[in-house]
């Protein structure tokens, strides 16, 4: 899925392509990513794409229209198989329904734009075209930004505080902190030395201070990867970046122990018992507790 660091990148590559081009249509090739209806999608024909941003895992396309009316919002979220294909051509015609994993198609007057495909059958990818951003729920109810300068030790303590949750739960809830997925919570995680399964409320201000400091320079370094790179290369960078996540059954960079993996319904951890779980494995079962 991508989270913080890619959607960022993906929005700093549109803001170098396409920035100051104008729209010239908006197709819905999968029936189900457009969760909107008003504006329409063809209040976007002749518009002209003014920024880019991006809030939690969201990226927000603002649009101005030709008629100087308010601004309009093409907000995206990828979900967990989706993706931006950037295209210099791409025809009049509109796509298919249906076919392949094309969902939504943007195109610009001169032909450039770019295709949001989702693999896999089950459809979460989705798009909104809304007035004001915050008039999507979801982006509504998202917590504070990590790397927002307001985004503090403090802050962070005050999340945990009497949360009798796990830790890496805590991380993941975007109604707590918005951005940081599956991926980069195991990251944050191996690199403070700290059990996925650890409660939140157990923390002493040492450990927020220290997880604190993690979660902002994960962060930073994942986005400084991804600096200047094409939309076509942040997938493989992104692997190639991760440290335990995604590498189950390889060596812990860090200590050389076997990378471990707990598997739940619709999700996998992982994480290295040596570092991080005082050399124990977890039980992979969803109510996982260390191994006595």
């Amino acid at each position: 899925m991508p989270e913080l660091p890619e959607v960022e990148a993906l929005a700093a590559d549109l803001r170098e392509r396409a920035v100051g081009r104008v729209i010239d249509q908006a197709f819905v090739a999968e029936f189900s990513v457009l969760k909107t209806y008003d504006p329409p999608l063809t209040a976007l024909r002749g518009a002209t794409l003014a920024g880019t941003s991006r809030r939690g895992k969201f990226l927000d396309l603002a649009a101005e229209p030709a008629d100087g009316g308010p601004a309009l919002h093409l907000v995206t979220h990828l979900a967990r198989a989706g993706w931006l294909r950037w295209r210099d051509s791409l025809p009049e015609q509109p796509p298919r329904p249906g076919k392949g994993p094309l969902a939504f198609r943007l195109r610009f007057t001169d032909g450039s734009g770019f295709d949001l495909t989702e693999a896999g059958t089950r459809k979460r990818l989705a798009v909104y075209l809304v007035r004001d951003i915050a008039e999507i729920p979801n982006v509504a109810s998202l917590g504070p930004e990590p790397l927002d300068p307001g985004f503090t030790a403090q802050t962070l303590g005050g999340i945990l505080a009497g949360r009798r949750t796990q830790i890496k739960g805590v991380l993941r809830d975007q109604k707590l902190i918005a951005g940081i997925g599956n991926a980069y919570s195991d990251e944050v995680l191996h690199a403070a030395k700290m059990s996925p399964f650890r409660l939140a409320s157990s923390l002493s201000a040492e450990e927020v201070e220290d997880l604190y400091a993690v979660i902002v320079g994960t962060l930073r370094e994942a986005i400084g990867r991804s600096d200047g790179l094409a939309a076509s290369d942040l997938k493989k960078e992104k692997k190639a970046g991760l440290r335990v996540h995604g590498r189950v059954g390889e060596a812990c960079p860090e200590c050389g122990d076997t990378v471990r993996e707990v598997s739940f319904a619709d999700s996998a951890l992982q994480y290295c018992p040596t570092c991080q779980t005082g050399g124990k494995p977890l039980a992979d079962r969803r109510m996982s507790r260390l191994l006595k």
